[in-house]
């Protein structure tokens, strides 16, 4: 056991507002662990949110657990101490859950990691009675979980919040009824909605390597419905523990609802958060007001933050205060003066809008909803708010994309940053920001059967936009690296057998290149390949409630560069949810 590392463990809560400390004694012992490093930890506030739910209940302790830093790393492998917990530094072995929290396709290798470093197994299959429940929750799990199916117990499937409460009823009944491991894994599976357990599902493939079958075992569920958030209001989705050591540095976050009413056909969040459901503003406001004594800096989050009712109001309310209110990103078309006006009071210098495509056409195809003039006239406005640094948000190897479409992101850019000239009239010239980055095909989106771009063809596209804009004073370009895509791509896609090379990936200390080649498993397959209408993919078990029919109609208009309205619950059955 590493002094040094308790030390600095220590030196953390130290530095943390909100703490939850708890007695062991006759609880259920649970380490919600993230998949990366404190400093993103405690900027994701799903992670928050479940850590706070859990310790809600009074017959369970719940502690975090994190990848070490490299420090921290170093010194775990000299002293050869088993990762530890950060509130009790207790080591994983020692508790009856490790639930896992994902929200990046990217972390699924450390969650390999984490296994390894606490000395349990990492596959399933060879976990005894003395091992921890390993589980996992998160939007990378109901996506699509079957690349870390081999390595994981229970998956709970859907919105943590309305599942946890029956998960740890029923639990609770099979620890009082002394059920073994696999006893209370199947009873989970049968009794508890939005829980799948792997190894009670047989996977069965043709002679291509597609799904042919997928099978229950011992009466289990043939789909699993997902669970969701019926009322939003009921819980309250919100920072819970404050700390400098974040990317938000002591800012306090709020979630403002779930989903998004535009149906932009790339995105996840649109389709499996269905419907849409915003908070009231009221009780966000009383959300707000009652946390400004921790801090002034409010954060607001949600997949379309400025399609909230009231929102200039709410950010005024705050700001009238004292307080400082910073969103997560803007719809160019639903940018108001008075929203702005609320957002200069909070002395927000940075903001964020996404046109995702640079051509008119584009933004079709994607259902994106809004045009170049809404664009131009959102950038206008936020010069005239004298805002900083406007950041736009550009996808490349978007279906159908041609180089003509990529060459439209160099256009509108200059055109905007010539707008943003005009626009000036003697201030501080506005920096703009692009941030372009690879489009990852995801289940659940019309484009769920379209291949990914190849990592050659992405790179060309990069440098044509980086030669395009080249000596273009006040804009900056940053890209995502492709083979980083590629492998979101493959886990965002993949089967069961995909986890086998996540296994040669962790055993090759992530060198994922090394990994294809020893891997009788060839990841072009699942990345690169364009899916069948008809085919059984890996995701297909899930039932997010949203009609595969509705999916494929969605295809068909993107191809056709024709749009569908946005989602209106309490008037449309068109995706199947309502």
């Amino acid at each position: 056991m590493s002094w040094k590392i308790i030390q600095r463990y220590r030196y953390i809560l130290e530095e943390e507002r909100g703490t939850i400390r708890k007695d062991w004694g006759g609880r259920l012992a649970i380490a919600l662990a993230y998949p990366n490093r404190y400093h993103l930890a405690m900027s994701n506030l799903g992670f928050q949110t479940i850590y706070t739910v859990l310790n809600s209940f009074d017959h369970v302790v719940c502690e975090r657990v994190f990848l070490p830093d490299p420090e921290d790393m170093e010194e775990y492998q000299r002293t050869n101490t088993p990762l530890m917990s950060l509130e009790s530094q207790k080591p994983l072995q020692d508790f009856q859950i490790v639930a896992f929290s994902i929200s990046f396709e990217n972390d699924c290798i450390n969650v390999l990691k984490i296994l390894e470093m606490a000395n349990i197994p990492l596959m399933s299959e060879d976990r005894g009675e003395n091992h921890p429940l390993i589980m996992a929750g998160g939007v990378v799990t109901f996506l699509n979980p079957e690349p870390l199916s081999p390595f994981i117990d229970l998956f709970i499937i859907g919105e943590g919040e309305e599942i946890l409460g029956e998960f740890l009823r029923i639990l609770n009944h099979c620890l009082e009824k002394g059920l073994g491991r696999m006893e209370r894994l199947e009873y989970l599976g049968k009794e508890v909605e939005g829980i799948y357990i792997p190894q009670f599902y047989e996977v069965g493939y043709d002679s291509q390597g597609r799904i042919k079958y997928f099978q229950p075992k011992g009466g289990l569920p043939d789909k699993i419905k997902s669970g969701r958030l019926k009322e939003v209001d009921k819980y309250i989705t919100q920072t819970q523990i404050l700390t400098a050591h974040t990317e938000f540095s002591n800012m306090f976050l709020i979630e403002i609802g779930r989903g998004c009413t535009h149906g932009c056909r790339f995105c996840a969040a649109g389709f499996i958060y269905r419907p849409p459901r915003m908070r009231d503003w009221y009780r966000l406001k009383d959300m707000a007001l009652k946390n400004m004594h921790k801090t002034l800096k409010i954060g607001l989050v949600g997949a379309a933050v400025s399609d909230l009712p009231n929102i200039p109001t709410l950010c005024q309310s705050i700001t009238c205060r004292g307080g400082k209110v910073s969103l997560s990103s803007l719809r160019a078309d639903t940018l108001t003066k008075e929203l702005l006006e609320a957002i200069k009071e909070g002395n927000s210098r940075a903001i964020a809008i996404a046109p995702d495509a640079g051509s008119e056409r584009l933004r079709c195809v994607i259902n994106k909803g809004i045009t170049e003039q809404d664009i131009i006239e959102a950038v206008c406005m936020l010069v005239e708010g004298d805002i900083d640094t406007i950041k736009l948000y550009f996808m490349i190897g978007l279906p159908t994309e041609t180089n003509r479409d990529v060459e439209a992101i160099i256009s509108l850019s200059k055109r905007l940053k010539h707008h943003i000239l005009s626009s000036s009239k003697g201030k501080r010239i506005a920096n703009l920001s692009l941030s372009v980055n690879s489009f990852i095909p995801k289940p659940f989106t019309p484009f769920q059967w379209v291949p990914f771009e190849r990592v050659k063809l992405l790179k060309e596209k990069m440098r044509l936009i980086r030669k395009g804009l080249k000596g273009e004073r006040k804009i900056q370009v940053t890209f995502d690296l492709p083979k980083w895509a590629y492998i979101q791509a493959l886990l965002s896609r993949g089967d069961r057998n995909v986890g086998k090379i996540l296994m040669a990936a962790h055993k090759l200390n992530g060198n994922w290149k090394e990994a294809y080649k020893i891997v009788n498993v060839n990841p072009d397959f699942y990345v690169y390949r364009k899916r069948d209408f008809d085919e059984l993919l890996p995701w297909d078990f899930i039932d997010h409630g949203i009609k595969k029919g509705y999916l494929i109609e969605e295809y068909k208009k993107a191809m056709e560069c024709k749009t569908t309205p946005i989602c209106q619950p309490e008037s449309c059955q068109r995706c199947g949810v309502c």
